[in-house]
């Protein structure tokens, strides 16, 4: 694979992107949640790393990136083993101590050319030669500004085997501990798409929507030998992971139909 600098403006090839009953099933069991919550819809969540896939197949390297946030609409829900096609680009790409933020747009269409998912994502690109600063952009406000106010829904106990055998290639921070440790972690952490799969088991174990939209923040790392609560506001306007009674990451609900 020849790789690219992420530039503004670099377009993704155009794909088709399938996610099979199969897939889902294996990577859902792995995580230990019901394998048919979405009912033969695909959990939004798996378009977050196909969104990142999208990227690494056109040359764009995932390796060592580390999740900032993520909006995830979900228009229509797409159903398992439908053929959709991905198109993405890179919006821009900003200077930070601590390396480079890179926001990708992205989105998944039918065969007629409805939107069905929207994938939006800012990364930071961790710079070798900075490690030890701190500072990646502006800091948005928290969504969940007291966690003793949310209702805890559902607990989950992680291990590196469960983390490993959900993970795929592509960024070795979340699957070897060498890698992730050069990067400045402890231990391998898990992507933002694996967490973002608890929050939404729990949205449609209650609710089953059809039409979502999200806007994620991941605040925390939570490693691969972690345990952590899924927990959701009164008026079910956001949602979190939390781990030592302080939030992972955490959803703004904003639209549940």
């Amino acid at each position: 694979m020849k790789w690219h600098e992420p530039v503004a403006g670099f377009k993704y090839d155009t794909a088709t992107v399938v996610i099979s009953s199969d897939f889902q099933r294996d990577k859902l069991a792995a995580c230990g949640l019901d394998t048919e919550v979405f009912k033969g819809s695909v959990d939004p969540s798996f378009f977050i790393g196909e969104a990142i896939h999208a990227g690494v197949n056109s040359g764009i390297s995932a390796q060592g990136n580390v999740n900032m946030l993520q909006t995830l609409t979900q228009h229509r829900s797409a159903m398992l083993d439908e053929p959709l096609t991905v198109r993405g680009r890179i919006a821009s790409v900003t200077e930070v101590p601590r390396g480079r933020t890179i926001d990708t747009e992205v989105v998944f269409e039918s065969a007629s050319g409805e939107r069905v998912i929207t994938a939006n994502r800012r990364s930071l690109k961790p710079d070798p030669e900075k490690a030890g600063e701190r500072g990646a952009g502006d800091r948005p406000a928290p969504v969940v500004t007291d966690l003793a106010q949310l209702r805890v829904v559902a607990e989950h106990v992680l291990t590196p085997e469960i983390v490993k055998a959900y993970s795929r290639e592509g960024n070795s921070i979340h699957y070897e501990l060498e890698a992730a440790r050069a990067a400045g972690f402890r231990a391998p952490l898990i992507g933002g798409g694996m967490g973002v799969h608890y929050l939404l088991a729990y949205l449609w174990q209650a609710h089953q929507p059809t039409i979502l939209d999200l806007d994620i923040y991941f605040r925390r790392p939570i490693f691969w030998d972690e345990s952590f609560v899924v927990a959701v506001s009164p008026g079910l306007d956001a949602i979190c992971l939390a781990k030592d009674g302080k939030v992972a990451t955490e959803a703004r609900i904003k639209v549940l139909e």
